[in-house]
């Protein structure tokens, strides 16, 4: 996602996966998966003169958890990415950005041969509120990630000021 919307040459941390990663990533329901990423990716999106957005796409397995706390500093939203095929993998980011307040969305990426779920049993089965916003997508295509970004933004937007009133 980061790479499809990103203004700036995106840094990315992709690489192929090897029989070392055995064990340690789980590819299952995705046998076709060959790269994985390794840390996190990061672009930037200028709104107006005076207002850009940092992107930071980290991965959700647990290992790699501890960078969270600190790209959620300061973050004024955030997006889970929802794969279809693990989509309990989504849980442990859900219950994050639940438990800290942070306005998120859940953006479900459809691919190619995967199957498609209504976005209700989506939202029943990561058990979701219904203020969260839920989004089809395919974020390898730019307007599609701008589409998720606008929804996320209004998000935050309604969420804060609500709060405020």
């Amino acid at each position: 996602m980061v790479g499809s919307i990103s203004e700036i040459r995106p840094l990315r941390t992709e690489e192929m996966l090897t029989d070392r990663g055995a064990g340690v990533d789980d590819t299952t329901g995705v046998s076709g998966k060959t790269s994985t990423t390794v840390a996190m990716d990061f672009g930037r999106i200028t709104m107006q003169d005076d207002l850009v957005l940092y992107l930071f796409g980290t991965p959700g397995q647990e290992r790699f958890w501890f960078m969270w706390d600190e790209l959620a500093l300061g973050a004024i939203g955030a997006v889970v990415l929802a794969d279809v095929r693990r989509l309990a993998d989504c849980f442990a980011a859900v219950d994050y950005f639940e438990d800290r307040g942070t306005p998120f969305m859940v953006a479900v990426n459809c691919f190619e041969g995967a199957e498609r779920k209504d976005p209700r049993d989506v939202r029943i089965a990561l058990d979701l509120e219904e203020h969260v916003p839920l989004l089809l997508c395919d974020v390898r295509s730019r307007d599609s990630a701008r589409d998720v970004l606008i929804t996320m933004i209004e998000h935050v937007l309604t969420t804060t000021t609500g709060a405020r009133s």
